[in-house]
Order: structure tokens, then sequence, then C-alpha cells
């Protein structure tokens, strides 16, 4: 297949980037999946762990910091514009803690993905889904990927995985799990809609 037929994505990340580096070298194993591109890397924290990985691979990457734009709306026309300039056709938020506005959501209509700690409808519209089960002390949690809509923590659901809390787990314990079964469930979901995509344009 030629890179230019390729289904091409953009991983967006607030965080260190754990999940972005499990991705790309799952990915750099498996070169068999090659019916996409991770084509884009936009990030924001200092220490972001997947930069040397992604230019190793020659993933375009872009550290674009909210708090050097004067609102929401002006940090997100940014976003807007790298990723319309480069093409893609998929945007993944991982670990993103910010809400896509609606001017983003038009441009990219039913093609941005957001994965949350929990299985949906629990723990909604939270930063610390984890600990929140935890806290309440729940036997079973998960992980669910999702196309955004307006709404924080909403939208169709894709995938979901459950995850079991041991008694003698802490947060510690349980990231360790979520970490392992988030870079699956994220997989999954790219493979499932890159296959979709590429089903439609072949009609």
């Amino acid at each position: 297949m030629k890179n230019s037929d390729k289904v091409k994505w953009a991983l967006l990340c607030s965080g260190k980037g754990n999940n972005v580096y499990d991705i790309i070298n799952y990915y750099q194993k498996n070169p068999q999946q090659n019916s996409f591109d991770i084509s884009l890397i936009i990030y924001e924290s200092s220490d972001f762990s997947a930069i040397k990985i992604a230019k190793s691979n020659r993933i375009d990457v872009l550290q674009i910091s909210r708090n050097t734009f004067k609102d929401s709306i002006e940090h997100q026309k940014k976003l807007i514009h790298e990723i319309l300039s480069r093409r893609i056709d998929f945007i993944f938020l991982l670990n993103y803690k910010y809400l896509i506005k609606q001017e983003m959501l038009s441009t990219f209509p039913n093609r941005i993905i957001n994965i949350h700690p929990s299985l949906f409808p629990s723990f909604l519209g939270t930063k610390t889904a984890i600990q929140d089960a935890l806290a309440y002390g729940v036997k079973i949690t998960g992980i669910t990927t999702h196309i955004i809509n307006h709404e924080y923590d909403k939208g169709i659901i894709l995938n979901q995985v459950a995850i079991k809390i041991n008694d003698n787990d802490n947060f510690e314990l349980l990231y360790t799990k979520f970490r392992k079964k988030g870079f699956k469930i994220i997989v999954k979901t790219i493979n499932k809609l890159t296959d979709e995509f590429q089903a439609i344009k072949i009609e």
C-alpha cells in the first residue's frame, strides 16, 4: 500500500505520553499493521516520553502548549491548522485534558476519538477516574474508547474493557493494569476505525 493511500492518525497528548510510546513501539515491532500511519503527535508536557521513538520512526512531532494562547479557541485554531495541513483522517486524544470546542468538532466530525479510564457511564467528567474507583470501592472498573461530541465524556462508545480491582490494589498497581489494557484497546480502536474507513473508501 502506498503511503498516500494510508489512513492518517494524529495523537494529542497532555501528559507524559506513556501510551503514545507503547503504541509506536508496538507498530514498530509489527510492521504488517500497515494500513495507516501515525502521522502527527501533538504534545504539551516538557517531560513527554515518546519524542525520541517518534522521531526515530519519522513521525511529525509538535509541542503546542495551551498556556501560550490567550484562550482555548485560539489554541484549537492552531491545532486545526496543523492537523488539516497534514491531511489527517482521525485524531486520538490520549490523556488529553482540554474540552474540544465546536469549531474543531465541526472540522473533524466523528473523527475525534478519546480514551477514558472507566466503564461508561461510570466516573465521567473527572480527571481522577482511577482514584475515584478505588475510593468508591468498586470491584470492576475499566476503559472506554469513544467518539467525542460537545459534551464532556459523552459520545458513541467504540470499545470497552473491564479491569478487576483486587483488595490489595493501590493506585500504582491499578495504573499498571490500566496502561497494559489501555494500550491494547487503543490499538483495537485504531484498527477498527481504520478498517471501516478503508471499506468506505473502497465502496
